[in-house]
C-alpha cells in the first residue's frame, strides 16, 4: 500500500520535532555546569548527614593522632 506525500510529510515532521525535543533534553543534561552544580549539592547533603560527619571527624582524629606519634618517636 502506497503512502501518499502528505503522510510522508507528516511523519518526517513529527520525527524531526521528536528528535529537537531529544536534543535538546540531552543538551541540557550534559551541560558541564548543571552537572557541577548538581555534584556540589550531592556532596554537601552528604556531609550534612551526622552519620557521615562524625565517621570524617573520627578518620581525621586517627590519621591526626598517627601523625602525631611518627612525629615524636
Amino acid at each position: 500500500m502506497a503512502r501518499d506525500a502528505d503522510t510522508i510529510q507528516a511523519e518526517i515532521e513529527r520525527a524531526r520535532d521528536a528528535l529537537a525535543v531529544t536534543i535538546d533534553e540531552l543538551t541540557t543534561r550534559a551541560d558541564p555546569r548543571r552537572i557541577v552544580q548538581q555534584a556540589k549539592e550531592t556532596a554537601l547533603s552528604t556531609l550534612a548527614d551526622p552519620r557521615v560527619r562524625a565517621a570524617l571527624i573520627a578518620a581525621g582524629a586517627l590519621i591526626g593522632l598517627v601523625l602525631l606519634r611518627r612525629l615524636f618517636r
